[in-house]
């Protein structure tokens, strides 16, 4: 019979602590290593995430393995990314420690998942479906954003950020955390706030709290080069301050064409980039690109 996701022997916080001694292992700030040890807190994101048998879920940072273990429980597969070789040479021990029969569902990889390609993440027989992960603050961005243009397959994913981060990965038109980041994600996928998670069910106690991301990736807005896109986006968002005519001045090659795409765009040269939907910006990399 096949083991459930209550029958998975999942870590706490003496569990973490005592495998992390048995490893001699020091969690870094270098590598943003906060593990959660809250049983409950993994299954949450679980739930959340929406995981069911059929995804291949990709897990970046799975550390000591306490998410790792509840994904097992759940999906088909799971390819946990491991930069720090000490943890991801242990991984696969941990897991046949507590969830034996689920073992043979893992596949561990030791490397930077900012460097990995879509062959070296599973290729098209096991292809990822889902990005279920504990991301390190500093790259959080980089990372999503970087595997949701790698890996077409990413259906959907949660990941548990910064709660800082996760605003502004979620935040829409018109706020004040709206910025580069927001547009970018949006570019890729529908994103929203998907909950809260207090500091203190990691190890070691981080400064901040975290917060839970939620994408459903959809068709791009545009049929236009994204690195175009996201060209206009930057320079929008270099100077926010700024009217898009003059922010945009740099980009355009000068303020008065900035001025003239953006009314061909339909968009006031006195607004500001965080007024703009990612459609509107792709409006304007296109216009660009046809008087070009």
């Amino acid at each position: 019979m096949e083991q459930q996701p209550s029958a998975v022997r999942l870590l706490g916080p003496a569990e973490v602590r005592g495998l992390a001694e048995r490893l001699e292992f020091r969690p870094t700030k270098k590598l943003g290593q906060n593990f959660v040890h809250d049983p409950n807190t993994v299954r949450r994101i679980v739930d959340t995430a929406g995981i069911d048998s059929e995804d291949v879920v990709l897990e970046v940072g799975p550390g000591i393995g306490s998410l790792t273990l509840a994904l097992l429980g759940t999906a088909g597969a799971v390819t946990a990314v491991e930069i720090d070789s000490v943890l991801a040479d242990r991984l696969s021990a941990t897991v046949t420690e507590h969830a034996p029969t689920l073992a043979e569902r893992l596949r561990v990889i030791n490397g930077d998942a900012l460097r990995l390609s879509a062959a070296e993440l599973g290729g098209p027989e096991r292809a990822p479906t889902a990005l279920v992960a504990n991301l390190p603050y500093n790259v959080a961005v980089p990372v999503v954003l970087r595997l949701l243009a790698e890996l077409p397959s990413l259906r959907h994913g949660l990941v548990m950020v910064q709660a800082e981060v996760a605003d502004r990965m979620a935040a829409g038109p018109g706020s004040r955390r709206y910025g580069a980041p927001s547009a970018k994600c949006a570019w890729f996928a529908d994103v929203r706030r998907a909950g809260s998670v207090s500091r203190n069910v990691f190890w070691p106690v981080p400064n901040v709290d975290s917060g839970l991301v939620a994408f459903t990736r959809h068709e791009p807005p545009a049929e236009i080069d994204r690195d175009r896109v996201f060209a206009v986006v930057e320079a929008a968002f270099a100077q926010r301050r700024k009217t898009l005519r003059s922010a945009l001045s740099g980009w355009a090659g000068s303020s008065e064409r900035a001025e003239r795409l953006l009314r061909a765009a339909g968009i006031d040269p006195a607004a500001r980039g965080e007024q703009l939907h990612i459609t509107e910006f792709a409006a304007l990399a296109g216009l660009a690109e046809t008087e070009s």
